[in-house]
């Protein structure tokens, strides 16, 4: 507790004369020197609420013990009021630079001092005081912070798991998906980060590509719905099988629809855009909605591409796989749709990455089934 009042003179009279103003009010402290009132101060420095120093002191005077006070940092909670007979020009001035809270030339009124005295404290013990609840507020605030990012992570991995158990469902139902999901996931986060860094106009930050790549897995949601007969036939679909094979979009939707609830909203949103919307083309030539350009949320469009991409290069029970060079022109050129004008310039930029990532994911995938023969 500070109520303890630090009298710095080396004139035994002086101290006697502060001290019987102001021991009804508050427990004494006296120091005959500058010395001994730096080492009062730093056993005592919780305690003390005030000091009244003088500045003609021998060896040590008034200034050397402000300069420590400065330097320890002392003077931030503990006041002082300077009260001397010094009477040389600029002396006042230096005091209050060197941060003291008043000053008393001598001879000086009792009155005066007792008030001043006062005043400096009850004003210091009210800031400390404050400085001290901001700090423990702060500090709580740091633990409901923490506590919130802790919150956050859960809610993000519990995210990522119901859209990973999801898609362990379609890759049951389709031979092909498993591996199919983990490399559109792979190429869409390659994409989205290029046009986050060239494009900032479609609003991409790192978190946002995060919840596009996990929420790209349930792209084909829709298609455990779709019977054997067509989702695995081994050649090309007939018109009406066509068109029912383009219903796994809406058909996803009603899945993700009737899911509401079980996880945040972000990734829902995400994940409802990107089932219903990755097969639309920029010229509106696409399903299941005709949706033109910007009119196409940027997830699916991340998607559509990442999807035509390995679909390309991947073999399917229908075809063989194209070269990367291959489907990299066949994209570009537009044999596979339109795609956005930026969205292509990234996939430009972004070939070697896509290659890379390919020929790594297939690497895995072929030691994985050596392993597992």
């Amino acid at each position: 507790m500070r109520n303890k009042v630090l009298i710095v003179d080396d004139m035994e009279l002086n101290r006697e004369i502060l001290a019987s103003i102001l021991e009804k009010d508050y427990p004494i402290i006296e120091a005959d020197s500058g010395k001994k009132a730096i080492s009062i101060i730093q056993k005592q420095q919780d305690e003390i609420a005030i000091v009244l120093l003088d500045l003609i002191m021998p060896e040590v005077d008034g200034f050397a013990v402000l300069e420590v006070m400065r330097n320890q940092a002392w003077l931030k909670s503990i006041p002082v009021l300077v009260i001397t007979a010094e009477s040389k020009a600029g002396v006042e001035s230096r005091c209050f630079e060197m941060g003291v809270s008043d000053f008393i030339k001598k001879p000086f009124d009792s009155a005066i001092v007792r008030n001043r005295v006062k005043n400096i404290v009850d004003l210091f013990g009210y800031r400390n005081h404050l400085e001290e609840k901001v700090e423990k507020q702060t500090e709580t605030l740091k633990k409901q912070y923490k506590l919130l990012v802790m919150q956050a992570e859960k809610l993000k991995e519990s995210n990522t798991n119901i859209i990973d158990i999801l898609g362990t469902v379609v890759e049951g139902r389709n031979l092909e998906s498993g591996e199919h999901i983990k490399r559109v996931k792979y190429f869409t986060r390659i994409l989205a980060e290029q046009v986050m860094r060239d494009y900032p106009e479609y609003g991409l930050t790192q978190e946002k590509v995060d919840v596009i790549a996990a929420a790209s897995a349930l792209h084909d949601i829709g298609k455990i719905s779709i019977p054997d007969n067509i989702l695995l036939k081994p050649a090309r679909l007939t018109k009406d099988e066509y068109e029912y094979m383009k219903s796994h979009t809406t058909r996803g939707c009603e899945i993700l629809n009737n899911i509401q609830g079980v996880w945040d909203e972000t990734y829902s949103k995400a994940s409802y855009e990107i089932c219903r919307h990755h097969h639309e083309k920029y010229d509106g030539n696409g399903y299941p909605d005709g949706l033109v350009g910007e009119q196409i949320p940027i997830s699916a469009q991340l998607v559509s591409l990442a999807d035509a991409y390995d679909a390309l290069v991947s073999e399917r029970v229908y075809k063989s796989a194209y070269s990367e060079d291959e489907a990299f022109h066949m994209i570009v050129s537009g044999e596979c749709g339109v795609f956005n004008p930026k969205l292509l310039e990234c996939f430009r930029k972004s070939k070697k990455k896509f290659e890379e990532e390919n020929r790594l994911l297939k690497k895995k995938q072929q030691q994985g089934q050596e392993s597992g023969s």
